[in-house]
C-alpha cells in the first residue's frame, strides 16, 4: 500500500486548516501557498474533503475553506480513507468471498494483524496534534535561522 501525493496533500490541507482562528477560513491561493499545492490540483483535493464532510466551502467576498469538524476530532485514518477508500492491505481482507484461500492461509493472520497495527496507528493521531507539532517545528526552524543570521560570521 502507498498514500498517494493527494493523501500526502489532504494532510498538508487540514493541518494548515487547523491553525486558522475559528471560523476563520482560507481562499484557495492562500492553501495553495502555505502548502506548497498547485491550485488546480488543491482544488481536486478539496471537492474530495468537502464531499467526505471534513472541510466546508464558502463562495463570494469572505470565502474560502475551513474544517467542518474539530481537528481534534479528525483522524489520520479518516483523512487516509477519505482519500484513498478503506484500508485494506490486501486483497484477503476484503468484506465477503474477496479470497477463497483466508480460512487456510498462513499468510492471511499476518496481513491481518499488519492492518489491524497501521489502523491503530492512524486512528490515534489527530489533526490537531498534527498542528500542534508542526507550529513548534515551524517556531524551532524560524528561531534557529534567526540566531544564524544574528550571529557574527567569521571570515
Amino acid at each position: 500500500m502507498k498514500i498517494t501525493r493527494a493523501t500526502d496533500y489532504a494532510v498538508r490541507v487540514l493541518v494548515q486548516l487547523a491553525t486558522v482562528p475559528d471560523e476563520g477560513k482560507m481562499q484557495l491561493n492562500a492553501l495553495a501557498m502555505a502548502t506548497g499545492v498547485r491550485e488546480t490540483f488543491l482544488s481536486k483535493i478539496l471537492q474530495r474533503l468537502a464531499h467526505q464532510g471534513l472541510v466546508s466551502s464558502h463562495r463570494g467576498t469572505g470565502g474560502g475553506f475551513c474544517l467542518r469538524v474539530l481537528p481534534s476530532k479528525i483522524t489520520l485514518l479518516q483523512v487516509v480513507e477519505a482519500m484513498e477508500g478503506r484500508t485494506q492491505l490486501n486483497v484477503c481482507l476484503g468484506e465477503g468471498d474477496s479470497c477463497d484461500r483466508k480460512f487456510f492461509c498462513s499468510s492471511h493472520p499476518v496481513w491481518q494483524e499488519a492492518q489491524a497495527a497501521l489502523t491503530k496507528v492512524l486512528a490515534n493521531v489527530s489533526i490537531a496534534q498534527l498542528a500542534e507539532e508542526t507550529a513548534v517545528k515551524q517556531r524551532q526552524v524560524f528561531e534557529a535561522a534567526l540566531q544564524a543570521s544574528q550571529s557574527p560570521s567569521v571570515s
